[in-house]
């Protein structure tokens, strides 16, 4: 379903066929209909493979298959996240026996996950969100029986593994599959209300069954954050309290931060419980990265614990330029009303020249100020980074 609203918005499904093709296996298809649900037209998906459902794959050998495979970067990295939540499922209902993904994971399986992953490569979609998850209640038949509680359970290892909302259904149905929980809770960066977008494409994936009075779809709404000004762009900060840190392990702590994708990290200085002196350690950064960006803060300060809060940030326009100082390139960020050096790069001439970097910076400012006195400079064809 998911696969399929992603089409309905749309990926070309030929453009996902050829980057499913590079997965080292053979004999599958995907055929698309135009169905209605509820009155509400669709798109259904259904992927056809001559597999022999018997066989046995296990994690490692998935992953061999995804990294075999020609991927863009960012498709492999996302692929590889799914499986990966159904490992960490499936290991927690195995308790401890061997882990195989016999079930949910045969070939009809992981060529629709990989071409989901596919047709959000072809649409560019850079962050993903998701309301909460519906899910049935009651009994339905299943393959090996009668089953007495719905959602399933490995639907609901996949959720809890990974902090996902749900939202409950009374309706004997399995309205979230293993595959659609573990695509959902590995790719979503957050879950709540429709995020401020201008709105470009809306689709909706067609599930097999039809239900009265309720459409049997996922829909998807594909929009651009970067042209709601009035909100800027969504990001997160995570932060501590550190008590019993060494100012060189904070420092430390900041360099790490940064060095694993952070925006911008900082320390801030205050009192804690009992008159005690501690520190607030922050770091910037965008919402997909805040889970690592935590691990790594409560490892290097001993943390048992991190917070997290949204917050917007609005950006000013900026622009790259270069100029040659004592034969050495030094950047120069140019925003509205200001030019600045980048110090790293200063710092580097320092090094290399024995003059002092505050007089490099100072040299690399004034030869910006005259060069833009007789010439326009271009904007620059490479993105500045956000620091």
């Amino acid at each position: 379903m998911v696969l399929a609203s992603l089409i309905d918005a749309g990926a070309d499904p030929n453009h996902i066929e050829d980057l499913v093709d590079q997965l080292p296996v053979q004999g599958w298809d995907l055929s698309l209909e135009p169905v209605q649900r509820a009155g509400l037209g669709a798109t259904n998906a259904l992927i056809f493979t001559a597999d022999d459902t018997s066989v046995v794959r296990t994690y490692t050998h998935i992953v061999g298959l995804v990294e075999e495979a020609r991927f863009p970067d960012r498709m492999r990295e996302r692929a590889m996240k799914v499986f990966a939540v159904f490992a960490e499922a499936q290991s927690h209902l195995a308790k401890g026996n061997q882990l195989t993904f016999q079930e949910t994971c045969d070939l009809r399986s992981i060529v629709t996950i990989v071409a989901a992953c596919a047709a959000l490569e072809v649409l560019g979609i850079d962050e993903i969100e998701s309301s909460p998850l519906a899910v049935g209640a009651g009994i339905v038949t299943t393959d090996t029986g009668l089953l007495e509680a719905t959602p399933a359970p490995l639907v609901m290892a996949v959720l809890a593994a990974r902090n996902v909302p749900v939202t409950g259904r009374d309706l004997a149905e399995h309205l979230t599959t293993p595959t659609g929980a573990a695509f959902i809770s590995a790719l979503s960066m957050r879950f709540g209300a429709m995020p401020s977008m201008v709105t470009e494409s809306v689709g909706y994936g067609a599930g097999m069954k039809s239900f009265d009075g309720m459409p049997n779809v996922v829909q998807v709404s594909i929009g651009d954050r970067s042209s709601v000004d009035r909100r800027g762009r969504r990001l997160t900060i995570i932060e501590t309290n550190v008590e019993d840190a060494t100012g060189e392990v904070l420092g430390y702590t900041v360099e790490r931060l940064i060095e694993a994708g952070a925006i911008d990290a900082w320390i801030l200085s205050g009192t804690g419980k009992r008159g005690r002196p501690m520190h607030v350690v922050s770091a910037l950064c965008n919402p997909a990265m805040a889970e690592n960006l935590g691990v790594i803060l409560m490892a290097e300060t001993g943390s048992l614990g991190v917070r997290s809060s949204s917050v917007d940030r609005w950006q000013a326009d900026r622009t790259f330029a270069e100029v040659d100082i004592e034969g050495y390139p030094v950047r120069i960020k140019v925003g509205p009303g200001r030019a600045k050096a980048e110090f790293d790069d200063a710092a580097a001439v320092a090094a290399k020249t024995g003059v002092p970097v505050r007089e490099v910076i100072a040299k690399a400012e004034t030869a910006f100020r005259r060069a833009s006195e007789v010439r326009m400079l271009h904007p620059a064809q490479q993105q500045f980074d956000d620091r």
